[in-house]
């Protein structure tokens, strides 16, 4: 049986957390010691996941390339998703390389380096369940979502799209990890789970006999690495790393291998500020 996330308690802990001012080290420091230290996850495909015990995805594959392109070392350590960030925010890392999301909140606590994907999210429902073609069809069911995770904070301009078509959101359920979440879905303990584009992508291909892609729960997102605000250095440093992966060809071959397309729209500077967030999404709204 699923287990069922810590809510609402682990989600306090989590932001406050996050609420956390530090000190973390930028790149002078970084070279100085020789060593970058990354959090990665191990449960979140394509971004990074474990396959025959191995640490696999888009960011085992850009964690390679870094290497190469550093002079320093560039340290992993493989945590769970809902620990990961609070351990970036309090200096125990020099920054997160996996599938984050950006949002208002990390936004005041992290620097994001230019997006690498994008997150619009959508509802995975059951394949066959003929009883969500809509945002309106989605009104007073049960929804399973990663605890801590952005697509949890933005779940208002899910409640607000369902006002707009006299629907009311249904009781949530959080969740440690998505596969315990896709597992309760499966079952028929969830109506859908909400995740962004890429991994729904991933999932419905995987296994289109169970899972089914319904519709967009959000407006327009971005997914990319995020670091403490005191380190401006190493995310201009992380920035240009990304310069070089974009202009050699080298990201969109990744983009390709593990999301099944590339985004050569998505902005190509460092995200700082909640405004220029918004900026970028009102640009983008289609």
């Amino acid at each position: 049986m699923a287990a069922k996330a810590m809510a609402g308690t682990l989600l306090a802990v989590s932001l406050s957390s996050l609420s956390l001012t530090v000190l973390a080290a930028d790149l002078p420091e970084i070279e100085s010691r020789g060593s970058l230290s990354v959090a990665t996850e191990d449960n979140y495909a394509p971004f990074n996941y474990i396959d025959n015990g191995n640490p696999v995805g888009f960011n085992a594959d850009m964690l390679e390339e870094l290497r190469q392109y550093a002079d320093f070392d560039v340290d992993q350590d493989i945590l769970p998703w809902t620990g990961l960030l609070a351990a970036v925010s309090t200096g125990q890392y020099d920054m997160a390389l996996t599938g984050a999301s950006v949002s208002d909140e990390r936004l005041r606590v992290f620097n994001y380096t230019a997006p690498y994907a994008s997150a619009q999210h959508f509802a995975i429902t059951r394949a066959g369940d003929d009883s969500i073609q809509s945002v309106a069809d989605l009104s007073g069911k049960k929804l399973g979502v990663q605890a801590g995770s952005v697509l949890l904070s933005r779940l208002p301009e899910l409640e607000k799209m369902l006002k707009e078509s006299g629907g009311e959101l249904g009781e949530v359920v959080q969740y440690e990890s998505y596969p315990e979440a896709f597992a309760d879905l499966a079952n028929g303990r969830l109506d859908f789970v909400i995740d962004s584009a890429v991994p729904v992508n991933t999932l419905v291909a995987s296994k289109p006999d169970v899972f089914a892609k319904g519709p967009a729960v959000s407006g327009p997102g971005y997914v990319s690495w995020p670091m403490p605000k005191s380190s401006p250095e190493l995310l201009e440093y992380m920035n240009g790393f990304l310069d070089h992966m974009r202009d050699t060809g080298r990201l969109a071959e990744l983009q390709e291998k593990w999301f099944g397309e590339s985004f050569p729209d998505l902005p190509t500077e460092p995200l700082t500020s909640v405004d220029q967030f918004h900026e970028l999404q009102f640009s983008n709204m289609k």
